[in-house]
């Protein structure tokens, strides 16, 4: 496993993978569909961490399920932050507010999120693309730029 700088794994109910310098695809499942609002709740949550913790090569927040492609950035100790951190809270923040909205009783994530390294440009390709044309394979709109909780900054740059 020589191939990434600083290269580890850790393991919650799934094995996770870290290492320096290297391109992420996360994606978590809601437990019921998001409304309009609270999928915009949750984009912001999680755009509070672009540029700062992530750098967000893409981000799409569907109804049913968030992904995204984006690298880490390093913290004021030059450790990189821990990616499953930043998402967690960015879910925990925008589930507390989806519940007293709602008056339910737990949010509407899931626990954990589902994180790998994109190991080559042509897995980035096809993860990007299936990243970007997933409302419209999904018969939310019939073009991405439609979307409103979809993030694609520099988007002719990215491929």
């Amino acid at each position: 496993m020589g191939k990434w700088e600083n290269f580890n794994i850790w393991r919650g109910r799934l094995p996770h993978w870290r290492a320096d310098d290297v391109r992420y695809y996360a994606t978590f499942r809601h437990r019921r569909p998001l409304t309009d609002m609270e999928q915009w709740l949750l984009y912001q949550r999680l755009m509070r961490a672009q540029r700062r913790k992530f750098d967000y090569l893409i981000l799409c927040v569907l109804p049913e399920k968030t992904e995204m492609i984006f690298t880490v950035n390093t913290g004021l100790d030059d450790e990189p932050y821990e990616l499953s951190d930043v998402i967690e809270k960015a879910k925990r923040q925008a589930g507390n507010q989806i519940i007293k909205k709602s008056e339910e009783r737990w949010p509407p994530f899931y626990g954990e999120s589902y994180d790998r390294i994109i190991r080559d440009e042509a897995e980035f390709e096809a993860t990007w693309e299936s990243i970007l044309s997933s409302p419209v394979d999904n018969e939310l709109c019939e073009d991405p730029d439609e979307w409103e909780t979809l993030f694609v900054p520099d988007a002719p740059d990215t491929i």
